[in-house]
């Protein structure tokens, strides 16, 4: 007679097997094909689910209808056109092969006469914003990944609702997921104010429950075209401070001006687009930009939609292209292997390669995973710290003292092959020489990691550093 727990195992191994060839067929890189195979084949039912919701990329087929918006937008650009560098113009040959790649990616050429501002304090930084709010004339754009509905989150929302109510097109989007208890409640005042409220993929539906793994993890306020904001920071208290378990919050981000905001502008549009389905093709989105500057440079955007993972194209080429030193600060390590081979690749050519890293993560199995690849960096003369003054969620790198990126993009393997991320890159020493003095004042409140202290570390901190390094492909 068949038990019950036959049918049951049998079951399992018909998921696994029909499963074996979805996977196989999939556009992964092999160590993450494997990964996934070794959880289905070891936990049959909780692999499959794992899969399904988080190993598919279910938003290809809006990727058609995401191109045409693109093209429309695109159109109302040609004002940048006077602002654009021709090839080979200010840059270095090193920049200009940096250029031609995010050209190719994003479709964005540098600009010239930016002025750009970095911002090291979120205190700082929401102050800024705020005042952008205040000070708005007739549109705000606001993209978020996490808005939190504590003090902070609401004060924001009530300025954007006075400021609806003074006349201006307030448009806000939010992550389905990282703002999924942002409650009706929170909403409906904006709402009833006029305010244009979207969640980018909601999980509402059949078919986006089973997207949940795709992200918008982009931070973006855009005001009046003129003025835009974007980095690492989310809006909530806690990213000022006042979580008492978090402690102090150390986060980058930038406040741009100048035709680099447009470019800014372009992506809010196609994102507001691909959510909602409404054509930001208005020409007084995309206005003349009243403030002249120094700073040449463009805006990088990347997605699971997109046919290359820009950001990881970016980096890899980033760095292997660096010659004398890297400088890189990032709340999350989970690098890909041909990241993982350009960094100590770099290092084994001479290239002094510096990374601060958080050494309190909200996340423990992504702390984890990062701490796995310790010891072949550490081995091929990478310099690690990790930061102990608070939770380090800054996402920046600089090359060689001339060439910086400033984002929402960490260095895992979420962000650059899953989530929609969004950065600038910036092209002129004084903004390398802003962020590598932030970095020089950071790693004061860092611990360092050195070969010594870093092997007298238990044996059960190695096992679990190794067995998550195992599961980063997944993670």
């Amino acid at each position: 007679m068949l038990t019950l727990y036959f049918w049951i195992t049998l079951c399992g191994y018909l998921v696994t097997l029909l499963l074996i060839p979805v996977v196989l067929l999939q556009k992964k890189r092999p160590v993450s094909t494997v990964a996934w195979l070794f959880l289905i084949v070891l936990a049959p039912y909780f692999g499959a689910l794992f899969y399904l919701v988080f190993g598919v990329n279910r938003v290809q087929r809006r990727v058609m209808r995401k191109t045409v918006s693109d093209r429309q937008i695109s159109r109302l650009l040609p004002e940048l056109t006077h602002y654009q560098l021709l090839p080979g113009e200010g840059l270095t040959a090193k920049q200009q092969n940096i250029v031609r790649l995010i050209n190719h990616l994003s479709s964005t050429r540098p600009t010239i006469d930016n002025r750009i501002e970095l911002l090291n304090d979120t205190n700082q930084t929401l102050g800024l914003i705020e005042q952008a709010i205040l000070a708005a004339e007739h549109s705000l754009h606001l993209e978020y990944y996490i808005w939190q509905m504590d003090r902070t989150g609401t004060r924001v929302r009530d300025l954007l609702i006075q400021k609806a109510g003074e006349g201006v097109t307030v448009r806000f989007l939010y992550d389905g997921i990282g703002s999924m208890f942002l409650s009706r409640k929170f909403l409906r005042p904006m709402i009833d104010a006029g305010i244009q409220v979207a969640a980018f993929l909601p999980g509402r539906s059949f078919r986006e429950r089973w997207s949940i793994n795709l992200r918008s993890h982009r931070k973006i306020v855009i005001v009046d075209g003129q003025i835009g904001f974007t980095g690492g920071m989310n809006i909530g208290d806690e990213y000022l401070g006042r979580d008492p378990q978090l402690g102090y919050w150390r986060d980058t981000h930038v406040k741009l001006q100048g035709p680099v905001v447009l470019q800014l502008q372009q992506v809010f549009a196609e994102d507001w687009f691909y959510a909602v389905g409404e054509e930001l093709t208005q020409p007084e989105l995309y206005p003349d930009p009243r403030i002249s500057g120094d700073n040449v440079a463009q805006i990088v955007s990347s997605g699971p939609i997109d046919e290359f993972n820009s950001f990881h194209a970016l980096f890899f080429a980033a760095i292997a292209k660096a010659e004398q030193n890297i400088t890189m600060a990032t709340s999350y390590f989970v690098p890909t292997e041909p990241l993982m081979s350009a960094l100590t690749t770099a290092a084994f050519r001479g290239v002094k390669v510096r990374l601060l890293l958080s050494g309190h993560g909200n996340y423990w199995w992504m702390l984890y995973a990062g701490r796995g690849y310790y010891d072949e960096l550490l081995d091929a003369g990478v310099e690690i710290f990790e930061y102990q003054k608070g939770l380090l969620h800054s996402k920046t790198l600089t090359i060689d003292g001339n060439w910086s990126l400033v984002g929402t993009a960490n260095f895992d393997v979420r962000s650059l092959l899953l989530n929609f991320e969004v950065g600038v890159a910036v092209y002129d020493q004084e903004m390398a020489r802003q962020l590598e003095t932030a970095f020089e004042k950071d790693i004061v409140s860092a611990r360092v990691i050195d070969r010594e202290s870093w092997n007298k570390r238990g044996l059960g901190r190695r096992l679990s550093e190794n067995l998550m390094k195992i599961f980063s492909p997944v993670l």
